[in-house]
């Protein structure tokens, strides 16, 4: 499988400030890499940089194997980007906004497109300054979707959506990589992420501290257990690696890292009437990376 993103020792600074240091990463042909990290920590800055819409102080990033800031136009034709703020012509009608930047970017399957316009639930028919910031958005996915472009840029994609538009969004995304389209996305819906990414990237004040599937990004956040019990559950805050035990009459909650063997083993002697255990969210590891705790650690 080809490597349509590489990024070596991608460096962006602002006079003393450094925005990005030293990224290195690799993103597939038909891959759908998630891009974390609250604001300030360098996404938009990364987004620029892929686009060539900045020069990078250090390193280099490459797209189709061509360097993204001096080949930007010949990359362009094969990208689609949507940020999270849009801002159009306001006295054209969403089907002349759409036409334009059709033609702006020079590829466009019309049928694709209409196909979208139903989906997405969206009048084509309005003047954009009529137009609520979910259906501004909406332009813009439709906009970017309908070039069935190799690389899809999404920067906050579903902001202003409903959850009933934000699920189409995600159908789409899940259809373009099975047409083998590339999408990096960078978004603060961890659920969205959860759902269609492939690897998850988080970014750290302008370090790249994790990279891997959520499988393998398990080991920054215990498993949780949950068990209730005909009568006071069983004492387990002397086993090994378990942690913030949580007791409530006969119901048990706990964290673990590690084994949980001698947990088990201590549970099934007392009889449990249900046991649960699951695995952390990406949400609780995002926490976990940025707070430094254990999922499910809270400040007193």
């Amino acid at each position: 499988m080809s490597t349509v993103i590489q990024a070596k020792n991608l460096t962006k600074k602002y006079g003393a400030a450094t925005a990005l240091d030293g990224l290195n990463i690799d993103v597939s042909e038909g891959e759908v890499l998630g891009y974390l990290g609250p604001n300030g920590a360098g996404k938009t800055t990364t987004i620029r940089l892929l686009l060539g819409l900045i020069q990078p102080t250090d390193g280099e990033v490459t797209i189709f194997g061509l360097n993204a800031a001096s080949h930007a136009a010949e990359i362009h034709k094969d990208i689609a980007y949507v940020p999270g703020e849009t801002s159009y012509w306001p006295s054209l009608t969403g089907a002349e906004t759409l036409k334009l930047l059709a033609n702006i970017h020079g590829n466009c399957d019309t049928a694709y497109q209409k196909e979208l316009i139903a989906r997405f639930d969206f009048d084509p028919n309005k003047k954009v300054r009529s137009y609520s910031k979910g259906n501004r958005q909406k332009i813009a996915l439709i906009a970017a979707l309908s070039t069935r472009a190799k690389l899809l840029i999404f920067d906050e994609p579903t902001s202003g959506l409903d959850p009933v538009m934000a699920k189409v969004f995600r159908d789409e995304v899940l259809a373009a990589k099975e047409n083998k389209q590339t999408v990096f996305l960078s978004s603060h819906i961890l659920e969205e992420v959860e759902e269609l990414c492939d690897r998850v990237a988080v970014l750290k004040e302008g370090v790249l501290v994790e990279l891997g599937t959520l499988d393998e990004l398990r080991h920054l956040s215990a498993i949780t257990v949950e068990a209730m019990f005909p009568e006071t559950p069983p004492d387990v805050t002397q086993i090994e690696g378990v942690s913030h035990v949580e007791v409530h009459d006969s119901f048990l909650r706990c964290n673990v890292n590690g084994s949980i063997e001698q947990l088990l083993a201590t549970v099934a002697k007392a009889k449990p009437l249900s046991f649960l255990s699951r695995k952390p969210s990406l949400e609780e590891l995002f926490l976990s990376i940025y707070d430094g705790k254990t999922a499910g650690e809270t400040d007193a």
